[in-house]
């Protein structure tokens, strides 16, 4: 190489940078920054503490006050382990509730074949109500408390994709003390008829079936893990509640939840909707896909069901 070819390639190298090309390095330095800032704190989120969602409703028919400790869509597996379980259990227990329903998804579709810590963390939340009940009801502080069943479930999409014949598990569940309800239901005291309907996605949920054994007039509560079953639940069901979304699990400002999982869009992302059925759509727990939340937090759903 010439004198006069290496002096032009150091001139080059050492040339002033375009403004043009500063900008799109500023632009592009900047966009990673804050994506790095964004997944950081979306991870934080997910993990962080579950917040209480506390709702009250008065129902014709119900003789006695009853509390349910909502938790959805659990989705144990790559993102979420046994301190996570520890966590939200515990923050469950402290609502003091008479029952405490699971609402599918418990485990993720990639949850490992070891469900050991699971059903350990189950067994314990069994134990713990069972114990509190002993004193008087898990919400031992009244004396018109709820006696058993005092944990339910429901399946989800996530076990039909994981088990493909979830009977198995169900039966695990029903071996800890869990009433699992797939198109059923059972009159609690107090007069509430508590129902489960079986997947929406992946089942076979049959309402009519589910709701066969309600007596007339019976207040009445159903869950549902998908909240695409509510524009077929009769108006006379006073609340269904549902999981499934996760609230969006992103939800960016002026634009909501980016994605819902639900064929009706955003109409059932999270809260109270009407379907025209009453419904509470909770946010979850659990994180699916990415360990992500934003703007989302993880949710703990309290019901409070009162006479009218």
């Amino acid at each position: 190489m010439s004198d006069a070819t290496t002096r032009d390639a150091a001139t080059r190298d050492h040339r002033p940078i375009s403004r043009r090309r500063f900008l799109r390095l500023a632009t592009a330095a900047t966009a990673a920054t804050a994506a790095t800032l964004l997944a950081a704190g979306g991870v934080a989120q997910a993990y962080g503490e579950a917040v209480v969602e506390s709702i009250e409703l008065r129902l014709a028919g119900l003789t006695r006050t009853t509390r349910i400790a909502f938790l959805a869509d659990l989705h144990v597996g790559p993102f979420v382990r046994r301190g996570s379980l520890t966590r939200w259990f515990d923050a469950a227990l402290a609502t003091r509730p008479d029952l405490i329903a699971l609402g599918g998804d418990i485990v993720d579709q990639r949850a490992p074949r070891d469900l050991g810590p699971l059903f350990e963390e189950i067994e314990r939340l069994v134990g713990s109500a069972r114990a509190d009940a002993g004193r008087g009801g898990v919400g031992s502080d009244r004396d018109d408390a709820v006696g058993a069943p005092l944990v339910v479930a429901v399946l989800g999409n996530h076990e039909y994709r994981r088990f493909r014949q979830p009977r198995p598990f169900l039966n695990d569940l029903r071996a800890l003390g869990v009433t699992t309800l797939v198109n059923e239901g059972t009159l609690l005291d107090g007069g509430l008829y508590l129902a489960g309907a079986d997947d929406h996605r992946h089942g076979r949920p049959d309402l009519r079936a589910t709701l066969a054994a309600r007596p007339a007039g019976a207040p009445t509560v159903l869950l549902s893990h998908n909240p695409d079953l509510l524009p077929m639940v009769p108006t006379d069901v006073d609340l269904t509640l549902c999981g499934h979304t996760h609230g969006g699990q992103v939800r960016l400002p002026g634009i909501g939840p980016v994605v819902t999982s639900s064929t009706y869009g955003r109409r059932f992302a999270a809260g109270m909707v009407r379907g025209p059925a009453l419904g509470y759509v909770s946010r979850g727990l659990g994180v699916g896909y990415l360990p992500i939340r934003w703007d989302c937090p993880p949710e703990v759903t309290v019901v409070t069901l009162r006479a009218a």
